[in-house]
This record gives structure tokens, C-alpha cells and sequence, in this order.
């Protein structure tokens, strides 16, 4: 803890993905909308033995705050797990990784640019930075 933003840190893709692969206790968390796991893709932890877990921090269309995200992480995951939270581009995952601190997880990271990125000049995700630019393994369904 001690950082700005609430919790443990921001973490690139590449240095989640080391984390997954050096770190047992190691989870991420995919708080993105059920909408974008089914029509963007999700990450394939399957290289390191890993299943990523999907509970959304807001639902789609509303974007309605998940009041029962922490209660949810808390039934799968100890506190002392280190926690990678994922969203789109790193804002709505900050925010997850910060309510997970800020009731006990120690470890709780945020997965700086998220999956998709920034957008590029010409308003495209997914290829300036965040997981899928930095190829690391995904898929859709």
C-alpha cells in the first residue's frame, strides 16, 4: 500500500503476465462487462496453468456499479493472494484494485492500459498498448 492511487500499484500486461507465472498466489481478475468478455475476447491464462476469473466491477448497458464485487472476489480469493485486476484500458480495474485494498487486500494491482489500450490515431484499441498489443495470449468466444 502507500500508493496514490489506493492500491498496490500499476502493473503493465508483460509484468502481470510474469507475475501469473512466478507467483502460486497469483489471480487475475477480469472486471470488465459480461458484453465485452463474450464480444472483445479475454485472456488465456491456460500457458501458466491459470484460469482468469470474470466478475464484472460495472454491468452493461447501465454500467451500474457491482455492490457485491468485493463479497465476490473474497469467496474465491484470500486476502493474500496477489490480485491483477483487468479492465478495458486500467480505469474501472484502478478502482476495483482500490475497494480491494481498501478491505483488506494487500496485493492488489492494477493492469495499467488493460486489455485493449489506448485508442490510436485513428480511434483503434488493441494496438497501441494494454494486453492484446503486447500479444500476449487471448480469445474470443
Amino acid at each position: 500500500m502507500g500508493y496514490a492511487g489506493g492500491y498496490a500499484g500499476d502493473v503493465s500486461p508483460i509484468q502481470t503476465w510474469d507475475m501469473l507465472q512466478a507467483d502460486d498466489t497469483a489471480v487475475l481478475i477480469d472486471v470488465r462487462s459480461a458484453a465485452e468478455w463474450s464480444f472483445v475476447g479475454v485472456p488465456d491464462l491456460t500457458r501458466v496453468g491459470k484460469q482468469a476469473l470474470f466478475i464484472e466491477w460495472q454491468s452493461f448497458p447501465s454500467m451500474q456499479l457491482n455492490t457485491d464485487f468485493v463479497a465476490q472476489v473474497t469467496t474465491k480469493v484470500g486476502q493474500d493472494s496477489t490480485v491483477l485486476c483487468l479492465c478495458r484500458s486500467g480505469a474501472r480495474s484502478a478502482a476495483a484494485a482500490a475497494a480491494l485494498t481498501a478491505t483488506g487486500f494487500s496485493k492488489a494491482y492494477n493492469i495499467a492500459y488493460g486489455f485493449e489500450g489506448d485508442m490510436n490515431n485513428e480511434g483503434h484499441r488493441g494496438t497501441t498498448n494494454g494486453w492484446k498489443a503486447d500479444a500476449l495470449p487471448w480469445r474470443q468466444s
